[in-house]
Formats: C-alpha cells, structure tokens, sequence
C-alpha cells in the first residue's frame, strides 16, 4: 500500500514487457549471457493476495489505497478503489460483496482498519479482518455468518490478538509440466503473489536442473527455501533435497507440503543461511551432524535471495557447488553477485519473470555451470 499503484493497461502491456526485458538485458550485457528467456504474466488480475485500507468517512465505506510522491511521508495521495485491475478475479468479485455484508453490521465495521485478501487457482479464499480495537466474542458470532454468507474463511485481527474461524492457511494447487504439486499458504507469511509466473519459474527452474541421459542423481541444497516452493517441484531431478528457511512458519509450511505432496526425498529444515553455511564448512561440527550433512552429495545449489541478495560469505559457499540456480527479485544485486560468481561459474541460462507487471520490478533466474 505504500508505493505508486501500478496502471494496468493490457493494450500496452507486450512494450512494456519488452523494455524491461531491453533493459535487463543491458544489465547483464557485460557477462555475455546466453538469450534471455522471457516469462510473460496475465496482462491483468495476476496478483492472488492483496490488502487494502479501509476508509470511513460517516456513513461511507470504501477500500482505499495511496499514491506516494517523492517524500513518502508527506506526499501521500488516497486513492479509493472500487475495483483493483492487478487483483484476481474473485477479489474484484468480493471486494464490494464484503462492504455490503458489513455496512449495517456495526459488530464487523466498526474500527475495521484494514482488510487482506489472499486466494489460490484451487479456489479457496482467505480473509483478514484487521481491527483498532479488541474483538469479543459476538464479534466471532457475526463473522462465522459473515463467513458462511460469503462463502470464504475469515480471520480476525487485532493488536496481540488473532482469531480463527476455520484455519489460517490455504493451499494452493499448481501445475508443473503436468504434475500438480499443493503448497500450504499461511496468513501473513510470504507466498509468490502471482501464480502464473510461479508456475513458470518453477517449470523452468525443473527444465534447466532435469538430468542428461547420462547422469546419475546427485543432491540438492536450497537456502531460503521459504515453504519449499522450489524444493518441491525439483524432488524429481535429485537423489536428495534439503531445504533451509529461518522462518518458523515458513518451515512447518514446507514440512506440511512434503506430506501433502507424498515426496519422500526431501528435508526442510530451519537455519539461517548464514550459520548453515559455516556448517557445509564445518563438516564434523554440531551443526553439521545436526542434519546428517555427511549423509548428502551435494551437486546443485538453489538461492532465492532477499532483495539484498547473497551475503559474501554465503556467495562464497554457493561457489563450491558445480551448478548454482539464482532466483532473483532484484536484478541490481543479482549483478553484483555475478561478478563473484562468474569467476568460478558460466552463465548457462538466463530468464525473466515478469512477476509484477507495470512497475519496475522484475524477477530473474540464472543458472551457472562451473568452467
């Protein structure tokens, strides 16, 4: 909610896919890449998961965003949003559909602050109800109807409070080279918002690590696995897999997804990508024993990095690997790392998610051989 509102316009979307796709390659140009593989979204309702402000102004109440300026405290401009192009489908359908249902329903409107919607391809919606002020429970009454009327699981919020309706989580169907893999999504944690680009990430990420005829099946290391997105969709490819996250609900997620999905070659586990690299270089220290790491032969590494990218210790680990997968949300430190990284490696394929359409964002993925 607090940046410029993408302006989606399916008639100009092909140029401007183009010019950031002109651009990245001009960013990468000096490591002499192979073609950049481009990965186009939906021109429009690509996003699952959104949020929105709610805005009362006496009998009146609407959805609102805002437009920042150059000083983003004091150039802040409320846009009220009736529909939301960027949006899935249904959470166009529902936006208006839950500010009939709670406009007379003082019990759900008052001091309602904020609503976040996250929804899936497979059909299920999630809402969070987000409040100043403490929910009672004929607030609980009213929101199981609220629920039931809209068809939809709820979620109340407010400050040191949370109350759940039916569950806290969806789980996603998605569908990779005709394989359908489920992820659990959990309220408030970090899930790729548009799932047609996360489909082909991971169809391409699954393309670029498929063995030759050749070879045999070797290991794979994921680090910020987050709830195995990646993990998952590569089990067929490698021996073994283990993924690292430090988030706590990120890894019960990821763990919930190897049972969901009856894959039996595949750890998650929690740690930071930091101290699990010290444990790679330690192999008989605690650490190390702690997850059997002498138990792993190790070929690939996968990194889907903060926006800061890979720390220097960490670049340094994923060297030790001969084949290296970067997912990448920020192509200017996905360059920085490259210059490290192609010391040791060559770029064998590079490609371009267009994960947020409009904005300047875009998602990258390298894979590197070592020479």
């Amino acid at each position: 909610m607090s940046s410029s509102l993408p302006q989606v316009n399916p008639a100009i979307y092909s140029q401007l896919l183009a010019e950031k796709a002109a651009l990245l390659r001009q960013t990468f140009a000096e490591f002499n890449p192979p073609k950049l593989e481009v990965f186009a979204s939906p021109a429009s309702h690509y996003r699952l998961r959104t949020e929105f402000r709610v805005w009362h102004e006496g009998d009146d109440l609407f959805y609102a965003m805002f437009e920042i300026g150059e000083d983003p405290k004091k150039d802040r401009t409320l846009v009220r949003m009736e529909q939301y192009p960027v949006a899935g489908k249904e959470i166009n359908r529902l936006m208006p559909l839950l500010l009939d249902a709670i406009r007379d329903k003082p019990l759900l409107r008052h001091r309602l602050f904020q609503v976040e919607f996250l929804t899936t391809l497979s059909g299920q919606v999630l809402l969070s109800l987000i409040y100043h002020r403490q929910l009672e429970d004929e607030w609980e009454i009213a929101a199981k109807k609220l629920q039931e009327q809209l068809g939809v699981m709820i979620i109340g919020r407010a400050r040191k409070q949370k109350r759940v309706l039916e569950q806290d989580f969806v789980v996603e169907a998605l569908q990779v080279n005709g394989q359908t893999l489920l992820y659990k999504q959990v309220e408030g944690s970090f899930t790729q918002p548009n799932p047609w680009i996360c489909q082909s990430m991971l169809e391409w990420a699954d393309a670029v690590s498929s063995l030759k005829a050749d070879e045999e099946k070797r290991d794979l290391v994921e680090l910020y696995c987050g709830n195995g997105n990646f993990t998952l969709a590569l089990a067929n490819n490698f021996r073994q897999l283990l993924g690292t996250e430090i988030s706590r609900t990120s890894v019960a997620a990821g763990q919930y997804n190897i049972q969901a999905n009856k894959i039996d070659n595949v750890r998650i586990e929690r740690i930071a990508a930091e101290d699990f690299s010290k444990a790679l270089n330690e192999p008989n220290s605690e650490e190390a024993s702690k997850f059997n790491l002498q138990a792993y032969d190790f070929s690939t590494v996968l990194v889907d990095p903060p926006r800061a990218g890979l720390d220097n210790d960490t670049l340094a680990q994923v060297q030790n690997y001969e084949c290296i997968i970067y997912i990448s949300c920020n192509p200017a430190t996905l360059a920085e790392n490259l210059k490290t990284l192609t010391l040791t490696h060559r770029i064998e394929r590079l490609a371009f998610f267009d994960q947020f359409p409009y904005t300047h964002h875009a998602e990258c993925g390298v894979y590197l051989v070592r020479h």
